[in-house]
């Protein structure tokens, strides 16, 4: 199985190139291939596929050539991932399966068609207009941390650190516990704290994940999106550019009334070929 490996900000993925929905992709191989002792290591899979060729995207193939089918590191599949949408971008721009077009390369998610721009190196993707619909609880060892829930696609669950807790000290070994009748399947937990003024951004932030099916991830590319909705609001705006730092670095995200544009750089870092029966033994 050939295979190709990239990161955005440190969230890395297994690419595997199947233009034509041939892999007999399984929730046990995918799981495989991201154990990063025993597989190649990644926070998930990203499989390249037209959209006509997949059962779940060949409605946006009139939209959309390509498919991006997405697996978490535990064989689950996932409505949205934004750093995955510029990593896969890249992957199709580098591997000459696709160019750039004004108004940006339309991507099939599970969440539906997102667009995506190369600019100065590097790919910013519209995710849509984060939704915030509600509030709800995470509790952490011994905390009990409120929480706004946002919807980009896939669902987050957003809490701001009171100052008396540090963003570096959360041990985020264990998943955050939350509502299940809230969050039927899951939820995405970022953990945020304020950021000192950056230059070209309105707000910067600082923040953690704990991604479901993942664990906890150095980047979160619709989690970022979603903490940039919830800071935005807390300031009284309702648009701007905020500088998210995660631990894989920064990301920023430009949301208005109508998009919300997630951009930071994206690598493609190594090729290879996996052997499945080693794998899988």
């Amino acid at each position: 199985m050939r295979f190709t490996k990239g990161h955005g900000t440190g969230n890395d993925f297994v690419l595997l190139p199947d233009p034509d929905g041939q892999l007999g992709l399984t929730p046990s191989i995918v799981a495989a291939l991201c154990d990063r002792r025993r597989g190649i290591g990644a926070d998930g899979v990203l499989r390249v596929v037209r959209a006509a060729k997949h059962p779940d995207a060949v409605g946006y193939a009139g939209t959309a050539e390509w498919f991006m089918d997405y697996w978490n590191s535990d064989g689950s599949f996932a409505e949205m991932c934004g750093n995955g949408v510029r990593v896969f971008t890249r992957y199709l721009i580098s591997s000459g399966l696709a160019e750039p077009v004004d108004g940006g390369l339309p991507i099939a998610t599970r969440a539906g068609v997102v667009r995506a721009e190369v600019t100065d190196g590097q790919i910013a993707v519209d995710l849509g207009p984060p939704r915030i619909t509600g509030g709800a609880v995470a509790t952490l060892g011994g905390l009990t941390l409120a929480g706004t829930v946002v919807d980009c696609g896939n669902p987050h669950l957003v809490c701001v650190l009171p100052a008396s807790i540090a963003l570096a000290g959360l041990d985020l070994t264990r998943s955050p516990g939350f509502d299940p009748a809230a969050f039927p399947t899951g939820v995405n937990v970022e953990f945020v704290a304020p950021g000192e003024p950056v230059d070209g951004a309105d707000l910067h932030v600082r923040m953690r994940v704990y991604e479901r099916g993942s664990a906890e991830t150095l980047s979160c590319g619709s989690g970022a999106c979603a903490v940039a909705a919830v800071a935005l609001r807390d300031a009284g705006r309702t648009g701007g550019a905020v500088a998210v730092d995660v631990p894989g670095g920064r990301l920023t995200v430009t949301v208005d009334d109508e998009s919300c544009w997630l951009a930071g750089p994206a690598l493609l870092v190594a090729d290879g070929e996996v052997d499945l029966t080693a794998l899988t033994d």
